[in-house]
């Protein structure tokens, strides 16, 4: 059973490839319904995979004024983080290591204080997930992953 006390934020990155990886979009969804959502426009093309060209770049751009530099990203995703309330304590809930990686870099360094962080990797049910995803769409963009994993989260 979930702690009451501890809202989740559910993380979700997409990015270049597996060897050169390089942010391309970030999501935080929260059991609240707090979201943040961001696109990089400064990331290198040429470093992304066949997949990324074909499943993650062509749905860029579906939310305005969500594109923007990686600088300005990581000003606006601190903020945001900033503003969560401590009380109760957060969680950060990533369900693959390269996101929060991905995210350290970004805000180059640790979470802010007062979060807490978990790997959920084995707590979403795929069922729930997979009925997101049929109802919704959007696989591979890293706001609806995120808020299919918040959905999905056990």
């Amino acid at each position: 059973m979930r702690d009451p006390w501890k809202p989740r934020y559910f993380l979700d990155t997409e990015f270049t490839d597996f060897i050169d990886c390089q942010l391309i979009s970030l999501a935080i969804v929260g059991e609240d319904g707090r979201e943040f959502y961001g696109e990089v426009t400064d990331f290198k093309f040429k470093a992304c995979s066949e997949f990324v060209r074909a499943a993650v770049l062509p749905q860029l751009g579906q939310f305005a004024g969500r594109a923007m530099s990686f600088a300005q990203l990581r000003s606006e995703l601190l903020a945001w983080l900033y503003r969560i309330p401590l009380k109760p304590r957060p969680v950060l809930c990533y369900d693959y290591q390269g996101d929060f990686d991905l995210l350290g870099d970004m805000i180059d360094g640790p979470l802010p204080a007062g979060w807490k962080y978990e790997h959920i990797g084995g707590q979403i049910d795929v069922n729930r997930q997979e009925a997101y995803f049929r109802e919704h769409g959007g696989r591979h963009h890293a706001l609806h992953d995120a808020r299919a994993n918040a959905f999905a989260f056990l």
